[in-house]
């Protein structure tokens, strides 16, 4: 079995200097990708910056911005038995990028923005048959609505949905919780629980589906 998973936040640079960029801490990501290899699976983790230790194992490719994120992912989506987008991916960017830093007087006060790469979509209309892809939905609100309906839109076979509005679980936790969907209506949930507790459980009740 071999395993790509995205995790961690992207930078979407201004400048050299500055960056527009969200709270994901990559700790999610990083523990499926500990579970999977404790099963004995072959992982891929392409990971945004974050300040964790690469699980022992794993072949970590670390990137920066949505299009790297996307370029390391497509070069080895084929390959993969599952896709796991589990990263915080930017949406848009700065639509101009300067070279090096800019005062207040040079920056304008609007900032034109383009989007990025959609990463699991696109993915998700190159895969063949046999491949599993699980998206993951961190929203603040309605999670009963839009994770079904992201389920859809990008093509998934399972979506994890996560409530980020608390402190207590969510990005920059050690604990999340989690509901998890199929195309089948609502699978499951779990939490809240520390996030290598919620990994496990993840991949028993997708493997478990599988088999």
């Amino acid at each position: 079995m071999r395993v790509l998973i995205t995790a961690g936040p992207t930078r979407e640079h201004l400048d050299p200097v500055r960056y527009l960029t969200n709270g994901s801490s990559g700790k999610m990501g990083y523990a499926l990708a500990t579970a999977a290899v404790r099963r004995g699976w072959e992982v891929d983790l392409v990971s945004g910056p974050v300040e964790l230790n690469a699980p022992a194992g794993v072949d970590l490719v670390q990137v920066i911005s949505a299009q790297d994120m996307f370029e390391a992912c497509a070069s080895r989506f084929g390959a993969c038995d599952v896709f796991v987008a589990v990263a915080a991916v930017a949406d848009f960017r700065p639509k101009y990028r300067a070279d090096q830093k800019q005062t207040k007087l040079e920056t304008d006060s609007t900032l034109e923005l383009e989007p990025t790469v959609d990463i699991l979509k696109t993915l998700g209309g190159r895969r063949r048959n046999g491949q599993l892809i699980v998206g993951f939905a961190a929203e603040t609100h309605d999670l009963d609505a839009k994770a079904p309906a992201k389920l859809i839109a990008k093509g998934c076979d399972w979506i994890v949905a996560n409530d980020v509005s608390g402190r207590d679980v969510g990005m920059e936790s050690d604990a999340n919780a989690v509901t998890l969907w199929n195309r089948g209506g609502r699978a499951g949930s779990k939490g809240p629980a520390p996030k290598h507790d919620i990994a496990e459980w993840l991949w028993n009740q997708l493997m478990d589906d599988q088999l």
